[in-house]
């Protein structure tokens, strides 16, 4: 299975391509989208959505998983990074991509096994499981990594559960 991450912002967007095999993961590509302050937001959301796009049609995904968002208290930054989301969201429909969201407390539950982990820890797991010589940078791009081997770990569980419920070995 080849997962798209994604860690959803409008200035920076973090974006990995996975594939899993089995319960191994393997590191295909990861990157930023960025985008200038300076510009208008609907410029920005463009460019988003374009770039998205020639990933999708780069490396082909099957499956994309994109982080939920957290509450942040400056109203504007959330009506943004929601319309990021919403860019990103459509680009993957748009693409064919089957789609899961998850919580950043459920992507550090996957990863590190604790809910509350810090920053630090769930990129030493990025780091280990992909086995990299240093975590990607920038941090948005590390969170879209986490965010692909969260839904690699989930896809897992439900492939092995519909086994068991189907009686296949």
């Amino acid at each position: 299975m080849r997962i798209l991450g994604i860690d959803p912002g409008y200035a920076i967007m973090g974006w990995s391509v996975l594939d899993m095999r089995g319960n191994k993961f393997q590191i295909v590509d990861y990157g930023a989208i960025t985008t200038d302050s300076g510009t208008d937001i609907s410029v920005r959301l463009q460019h988003l959505y374009s770039e998205l796009i020639a990933i999708i049609e780069k490396y082909k995904p099957e499956e994309a998983a994109i982080e939920e968002l957290f509450f942040n208290n400056n109203a504007k930054t959330v009506i943004h990074v929601g319309e990021a989301r919403g860019i990103a969201i459509l680009a993957c429909i748009n693409g064919g991509l089957n789609i899961s969201e998850y919580t950043p407390l459920q992507i550090k539950q996957a990863l590190v096994g604790y809910g509350r982990a810090d920053k630090k820890q769930v990129q030493a797991m990025v780091k280990a499981i992909l086995n990299l010589d240093a975590v990607p940078k920038p941090d948005d791009t590390a969170d879209a990594v986490a965010a692909a081997i969260c839904h690699g770990h989930s896809a897992g569980n439900r492939q092995i559960k519909n086994r068991r419920l189907m009686n296949i070995k």
